[in-house]
């Protein structure tokens, strides 16, 4: 049953995630506000597939902690959900992502629309600048910049990875940073094929108010963010356990 449903979920996905691709192309001649309405939509329709065809749920916690108006959002990265789940609960995002992605037909043009934050990976201090730059015209239209600290998708229960990069546009911008812990890769696994059913917990923490010392606030954020993340793993693997699906086990990378 769990192979059909991840099956008959993973095909209507991907059906859904191509006609929203269509629906989607006439915005991209008109001003950006309607792109990210139907964008918005897209995502809940994902998630309500997630739920109707997999059995997978979504609890959202502490969305009173998000402040209104311009913030860094510092998400866990485990799976390709957050990708888009993210874009229910906050107003108006933009992600930052690999430059490249921004060449690919459609989804470029998507991410172009959608005012995405490309950084090169190349050059790393040219890089940071750069990224600093286009951060700063971003937060001053008022838009919440999401960055995903440690750079990739991570395994659930691997060892915390994050980059400095999120330290200096924090010491940059003297913007808020909103930690966020999430256990999506328990049920939504990065490069497997499964979707899990259960409850998918995204958990939102107070924000880290600018103007503290780069190692206090690189310390404070890891801890925030691994010690939220770290509850959210157990009661993840817990449910599983208790409905007895695969997967409960450690999933750390190879070495």
């Amino acid at each position: 049953m769990l192979v059909l449903r991840s099956l008959a979920f993973n095909t209507l996905y991907y059906v859904n995630l191509i006609v929203w691709m269509i629906v989607i192309l006439p915005t991209l001649a008109m001003p950006r506000g309607a792109f990210r309405e139907v964008a918005r939509v897209w995502a809940h329709s994902s998630l309500w597939l997630l739920r109707v065809v997999a059995g997978t749920k979504v609890e959202w916690r502490g969305l009173e902690n998000i402040p209104p108006g311009a913030m860094l959002v510092a998400s866990k990265h485990q799976s390709l959900w957050e990708t888009f789940a993210l874009l229910v609960i906050l107003d108006d995002p933009a992600f930052v992502l690999k430059r490249e992605l921004m060449w690919i037909p459609f989804f470029g043009w998507y991410a172009w629309k959608a005012r995405s934050v490309p950084i090169n990976r190349k050059g790393r201090s040219a890089a940071l600048a750069d990224l600093a730059v286009a951060a700063e015209r971003t937060l001053a239209d008022g838009r919440q910049i999401i960055l995903f600290p440690e750079g990739t998708r991570r395994p659930p229960g691997a060892e915390p990875a994050y980059k400095w990069g999120i330290v200096h546009l924090y010491d940059r911008l003297g913007a808020p940073v909103l930690p966020i812990a999430l256990n999506s890769g328990l049920y939504w696994p990065r490069r497997k094929f499964l979707r899990r059913p259960g409850t998918i917990v995204v958990e939102v923490m107070p924000p880290i108010l600018p103007g503290k010392p780069k190692e206090v606030f690189f310390a404070e954020l890891q801890a925030t963010i691994e010690a939220a993340s770290n509850r959210l793993l157990a009661e993840g693997r817990a449910e599983l356990a208790q409905e007895g699906s695969p997967g409960t086990v450690d999933e750390r990378p190879r070495t």
